[in-house]
């Protein structure tokens, strides 16, 4: 009997069911599979994978000469997710001996340029850097930056924390052993491995479940692309029929590039942590460019299940799988036997906690995203894949939080009801260093330090005084004021009459003793001779929000401003006369490193510089010998600080603004019901000053006048030039060209001296 005879049988039973599948195969199948083409096509040719915007703190900027120390420097360390080390060779490691640092830097990228890798030696002295060595080109630097911390995330649409890489930017080792691990075939099968499937098939039929893999990358990526995470029939074959579309239509590079940015590696609170080099920042705090072979195995071995294999959590489970993921990249030849023995007896190595901050600094970011708010719609911020790179020095922020928080905690059960704010800028370019806006910084909410609008007091003098200084040829330090009752008529028939917080009338004052001991009645005597509208033009000059007070009340501080706001005006001061505007934001790159906007510096001409000059001195009088005293006579006293203490009606609020030669800091204590304090500004709001100072590097203003300035001795009893001899002279400074004309004689007291010799003269 032929073949042919023998089948026919069979064939009769089986002949129309095959016709039948053939039919719906070809009717219904091909239909199917051309949709099911086109839409794998169009999803996976556009494919663009959602990326978070990430916000950035400053680059730390050293060179010699800079103020730091080693406490500040370790913490700067700490807070960019360095980690200490032995050696510090590997990228984002640091060692220290005494004040000598050694720093393996990860290098970096932002508006500015950046900087590339590379090992430096950190020398400090005297709270300064005495000197930086590159240890990789071994040669001195002249200036270094260490890369920016991370600060804060802003999620989209998508709650998923990916940072986007390409294959030649991937180490080698995670390329490779992620085949070993995964798909030994992945260059040479169609998408799905028949091998493979009928272990897993023959392995559910023994279990009678749908639970084994089999699945190659490519079906792995199906699954996360376009599939859900159901264990049926038609969903595993809807895989391997996408993953073959897939692969007739792309590259193994493009699939592995696709792949190793989508891949699923943890979970943090709400954020789906996605691709390599986002578990790598999650896990180690790293770059993938500086994980060891150890590490890359731990990631690849967290593919397989990131929350079974949880290394925080089950460290013992993690560690199996790890080692056994290193045992595959020796038995396929990636490492050799040392590095193996090496490996296997390495510690995990992953943080305690993950490194992807969601939001730091609540009220600093607020600020930030007013700011961007500016130059990009609400749509650009919510579609997120942005790098934002941001003033925010991270010491700083961490200092001023603690001095608040300190300061309030001193005061016991009278601290318990209090609030504050610190605003913290570069005295010189008006960036924004740090920000708090009440003394739980960590939590979102009410920002004091840009929406608690309160009278701001005796803080608003130095305006009032810097409109006189800058008539030289009228004004000046050695001006004699009256410091005696003063009644201000009114509209409607009223009248205001000032008086001093001690109760007293001091006389006839020199200007300069007037500011320095915040005499009211001077103050307003000053100010009606100059008219309150002058001085409020020139407050409005600065652009600020806020509506400045039209009644002759505005001299003594009966205007509310914002601490910003307050900061905003002191800035012109510390800048040496430059109306430099508060900036958060350096520059915005888009997902692919380009440039959207950079916020630089412009250029700004000084106004009334000289009469700026001649006014800081005078501030600087203000610890020496003033209101705020306590700070002259303290162990800050190096700093010759220029400042102003403010206290408004009945205590309700207690300021103090002061600088430095490169700092400048506004802090405001209050009630957030407006309560009294009991609190002056130099009982409230300058201790939180000293305590920030005490921890900040900075750099001291100069004790002598700055360059226009001319120093002559005068008479404090009436202004005019004297001799140095004359018993109670005083040396004060000039805009140069603009010192008294007037000379008083004291043959008398020059005689004395004569006979008994030079006496050192006071010096206001």
């Amino acid at each position: 009997m032929s073949i042919r005879e023998r089948l026919r049988p069979w064939w009769v039973v089986v002949r129309w069911p095959f016709w039948l599948g053939l039919g719906l195969l070809i009717g219904f199948g091909a239909p199917y599979t051309w949709v099911l083409n086109q839409r794998v096509v169009q999803r996976f040719g556009d494919l663009e994978f959602s990326q978070p915007t990430r916000v950035y703190a400053r680059p730390l900027a050293l060179a010699a000469g800079v103020p730091m120390d080693a406490t500040t420097l370790r913490q700067e360390l700490r807070f960019a997710d360095y980690a200490p080390s032995q050696d510090a060779h590997v990228p984002g490691t640091w060692s220290e001996s005494g004040d000598s640092f050694v720093i393996a830097s990860r290098g970096y990228a932002d508006p500015a340029g950046g900087e590339l890798p590379r090992r430096v030696r950190v020398i400090l002295a005297a709270g300064t850097v005495q000197k930086l060595l590159d240890l990789t080109a071994r040669r001195p630097l002249a200036a270094w930056h260490l890369d920016p911390a991370r600060i804060a995330t802003l999620y989209g649409a998508h709650q998923e924390e990916r940072e986007v890489v390409h294959l030649q930017q991937l180490p080698l080792l995670l390329i490779t052993g992620l085949q070993a691990v995964e798909d030994r075939d992945f260059n040479r099968h169609i998408g799905i491995d028949f091998s493979g499937i009928a272990r897993a098939m023959l392995a559910d039929l023994r279990t009678r479940s749908l639970q084994q893999g089999g699945s190659t990358l490519t079906q792995q990526l199906v699954r996360n692309l376009f599939l859900d995470r159901s264990r049926t029939l038609v969903r595993k074959l809807n895989e391997a029929l996408i993953s073959v579309l897939i692969t007739a239509h792309y590259s193994r590079g493009r699939i592995l590039d696709a792949y190793m940015n989508e891949v699923y590696l943890g979970q943090q609170g709400g954020q789906a942590i996605h691709g390599f080099a986002a578990g790598s920042r999650y896990w180690f705090g790293r770059p993938l460019g500086a994980l060891r072979p150890q590490e890359i195995a731990l990631l690849v071995g967290l593919v397989r299940g990131p929350s079974y294999y949880d290394p925080r959590r089950y460290p013992e489970r993690a560690l199996q799988r790890r080692n056994t993921v290193l045992r595959e990249f020796y038995a396929t030849g990636l490492i050799t036997r040392p590095m193996l023995a090496y490996a296997l007896a390495a510690p995990l190595g992953v943080t305690p906690e993950s490194r992807l901050p969601r939001d730091r600094f609540p009220a600093f970011m607020d600020l930030v995203r007013r700011q961007l708010q500016q130059d990009f719609s609400a749509a650009q911020l919510r579609a997120g894949g942005l790098a934002v790179y941001t003033t925010l020095d991270p010491a700083a922020q961490l200092d001023a939080e603690g001095a608040l928080a300190d300061t309030l905690t001193a005061l016991g059960a009278q601290g318990r009801s209090l609030q504050g704010a610190v605003v913290v800028t570069d005295a010189r370019s008006g960036a924004v260093r740090a920000l708090v806006g009440g003394r739980d910084p960590g939590l979102p909410g009410f920002n004091r330090a840009l929406d608690a609008r309160r009278q701001i007091g005796s803080t608003i003098k130095p305006f009032a005084y810097l409109v006189a200084l800058a008539q030289p040829q009228q004004w000046s330090l050695a001006s004699i004021l009256p410091d005696e009752p003063i009644t201000v008529p009114l509209p409607g028939g009223r009248s205001w009459t000032p008086r001093n917080d001690d109760g007293i009338s001091h006389g006839p004052t020199l200007l300069v003793d007037a500011l320095a001991n915040s005499y009211n009645q001077a103050t307003v005597h000053l100010g009606m001779q100059l008219g309150v509208a002058r001085i409020r033009r020139f407050l409005d000059s600065f652009g600020l929000s806020a509506p400045i007070n039209a009644d002759p009340s505005l001299l003594l501080g009966a205007q509310d401003l914002s601490p910003f706001e307050l900061a905003e005006l002191y800035q012109f001061l510390a800048s040496d006369g430059r109306a430099e505007p508060l900036r958060a934001v350096r520059g915005v790159l888009a997902a692919n490193g380009k440039l959207l906007k950079r916020y630089d510096t412009a250029t700004v001409k000084p106004e009334y510089q000289s009469a700026v000059r001649l006014l800081t001195w005078a501030l600087q009088q203000v610890p020496r010998e003033g209101t705020a005293h306590a700070l002259g006579a303290s162990s800050l006293a190096y700093l010759n600080a220029a400042g102003k203490t403010g206290t408004s009606e009945n205590q309700r609020d207690a300021w103090f603004a002061g600088f430095t030669g490169s700092d400048l800091a506004v802090v405001w204590v209050g009630r957030d019901d407006n309560q009294p304090t009991r609190l002056w500004g130099a009982t409230g709001a300058l201790p939180v000053w000293m305590r920030l100072f005490q921890k900040l590097p900075t750099r001291p203003l100069p004790a002598a006048p700055m360059s226009g300035l001319d120093l002559h001795w005068i008479n404090p009893q009436d202004g005019h030039r004297e001799s140095r001899d004359c018993d109670g002279a005083r040396q004060l400074p000039f805009i140069a060209g603009y010192a008294p004309t007037e000379e008083d004689s004291c043959l008398l007291d020059q005689f004395k001296h004569w006979l008994q010799g030079p006496a050192p003269a006071h010096s206001g």
